[in-house]
């Protein structure tokens, strides 16, 4: 019988995934400017409303000049004002994920992707890597080249956010995982962009069996080449929390030693990540809050920390503060997808993850 099959409470675990994504994608939205949004003004604002420790979404803000730094987004996405999530493309892109899967089944292919690219994801929700790729690919050009023709984003961390269906669908193989999120990733990435979605996917299903997240994390380094800055990086982040350096330590030091690679590279964001994964110590809120005020692509990172803490604790477990606004509502610009059910989404992914095929 094969392992999809066995895990217990696996429907709630998968559940968790979702709402921990949202969650933590809409936690960071507000912040999501990493020029802009450091992790000490990010620090310095939450002080200012008596936020700290973080225990929710973010605070309204508490002057016209912070409200005119954050993200527009904003006033669907701080506490009180949330009513059903905002739409985003780390959300979009894992509903484009399920429905690939769906469409092809697990054999799909990179041009598949594109092509539901092209029939289902609007232009002007592409960004960076994926609108160059998207560019390209409504040009006549064929993968690999749609990842690599005038690109200067490859190794940013747009391939990363379209792996978490990858990891849901392979709960305890990631190097299933890590297989399918590769084949999604080429298609507009190369070299540590590629190797953060191959990461990202085997992390999130390690995570279902593995028993600590820092044991999820190594299981996740078997799947890329160890001589990689993405894995050094990891590892070096490993290294200093075992170290028991303090977390912002831990940041300070990876930010020097990742210096110049910009906010939405993917090295720098691991780093973010991954602090957040073990400073977390297994607990949800915690999980979020640190990764969120780690700065960089916050809501990015802040969308997989939440899944990976989401498939630990499941679904149940998940603070009301963080299910309850969510409203089980999910705003999409995938086509035939806005409104969908965060619940029907879990149960289609359920689906998915029982056939294996």
């Amino acid at each position: 019988m094969s392992t999809q099959r066995t895990l217990p409470d696996l429907a709630d675990r998968l559940h968790g995934g979702w709402l921990g994504r949202i969650a933590g994608n809409m936690l960071g939205k507000p912040v999501e400017q990493g020029e802009v949004w450091t992790r000490d003004r990010i620090d310095r604002y939450l002080r200012r409303a008596a936020a700290l420790p973080l225990t929710d979404y973010l605070p309204e803000p508490a002057d016209p000049a912070e409200a005119a730094a954050l993200r527009p987004e904003w006033r669907c996405c701080v506490r009180g004002r949330i009513d059903g999530s905002c739409r985003d493309d780390d959300v979009d892109y894992a509903i484009l994920g399920l429905h690939l899967l769906e469409t092809h089944g697990f054999g799909f292919s990179t041009e598949q992707v594109g092509d539901l690219w092209l029939l289902r994801l609007p232009y002007l929700q592409t960004f960076t890597a994926e609108r160059a790729a998207y560019r390209n690919l409504a040009s006549g050009l064929k993968p690999p080249l749609t990842a690599t023709y005038d690109n200067p984003y490859q190794e940013w961390i747009g391939a990363l956010i379209r792996a978490d269906v990858f990891g849901w669908t392979c709960p305890g193989d990631p190097v299933r995982a890590a297989r399918l999120a590769r084949r999604d990733a080429v298609l507009s990435h190369t070299g540590n962009g590629v190797y953060g979605a191959m990461w990202a996917a085997a992390l999130i299903a390690a995570s279902f069996t593995a028993p600590t997240v820092r044991d999820a994390l190594e299981a996740a380094l078997g799947v890329v080449p160890a001589g990689s800055r993405l894995a050094r990086t990891v590892r070096r982040v490993a290294g200093l929390h075992e170290a028991r350096l303090p977390w912002e330590q831990t940041l300070a030091t990876v930010a020097e030693e990742t210096a110049g690679l910009g906010w939405i590279h993917t090295v720098p964001n691991a780093a973010v990540l991954t602090a957040g994964l073990l400073y977390g110590e297994g607990d949800f809120t915690r999980t979020l809050a640190l990764t969120v005020r780690g700065g960089l692509d916050t809501d990015s990172n802040g969308a997989t920390a939440g899944s990976v803490a989401g498939v630990r604790t499941g679904a149940r477990a998940i603070p009301a503060q963080w299910r309850e606004p969510l409203r089980d509502t999910v705003r999409s610009a995938v086509f035939g997808f806005d409104g969908v059910r965060i619940s029907a989404l879990a149960e289609r992914t359920l689906r998915l993850a029982t056939t294996g095929s």
